[in-house]
């Protein structure tokens, strides 16, 4: 029982810290591309820069973008490779926590079954040594053996939902990230040709 109790201490404190830093770390992006986009149409790669450097602390996709806007000046290919380097350490620093979940997803049904074979061990004992039978000899045995799986399959359950809701709001960040990165380099592209 011990193991589930850390399992669930562990699971609440991923989830509630991964909550808190994807809600601190604003994962919008098309308010930045529009604005960025302004920039590059009236070629002011300074203000652009200005702009996205004053958000980089609270915004993922301007420290993005400030890389894109900073390598405006090489070709089109190592733009893109810069761009790519900074989002993949973003999107690790989102995904920081994503395989403890899974772990402790994978790891607490196991623990609680364990804690069910262990219950019915204990029930099983208690008939060996009882010379007479009867419910409450085993009702320990079988409340400890249900009770585990119980709490297993519950933290299981949470682990694999804050998982799977976080992984789905990183996937979003992600192919905003390359839809936008893409848009505003073939912009920066057309600008700097004409």
């Amino acid at each position: 029982m011990w193991p589930l109790l850390a399992f669930s201490v562990a699971t609440t404190a991923i989830a509630l810290e991964r909550v808190f830093y994807l809600a601190y770390h604003n994962l919008r992006l098309d308010d930045l591309e529009e604005q960025v986009g302004q920039y590059m149409r009236n070629n002011d790669l300074d203000g652009a820069r200005q702009y996205l450097s004053g958000l980089t602390k609270r915004r993922m996709g301007a420290r993005i973008l400030l890389v894109l806007v900073n390598s405006s000046k090489l070709s089109e290919h190592r733009i893109e490779k810069a761009v790519e380097t900074e989002a993949a350490t973003c999107i690790n620093s989102l995904e920081n926590g994503f395989n403890f979940l899974t772990a402790l997803g994978s790891l607490s049904p196991l623990t609680g079954f364990l804690g069910t074979v262990s219950g019915m061990i204990g029930a099983f004992k208690s008939i060996a040594e009882a010379t007479e039978v009867n419910a409450q000899i085993v009702a320990n045995g079988i409340y400890e053996a249900l009770i585990t799986t119980v709490f297993g399959l519950i933290i299981a359950i949470i682990a694999m939902i804050a998982h799977s809701v976080f992984s789905h709001i990183v996937d979003k960040f992600t192919a905003d990230v390359e839809k936008s990165c893409s848009d505003l380099i073939t912009e920066l592209v057309t600008s700097t040709e004409s």
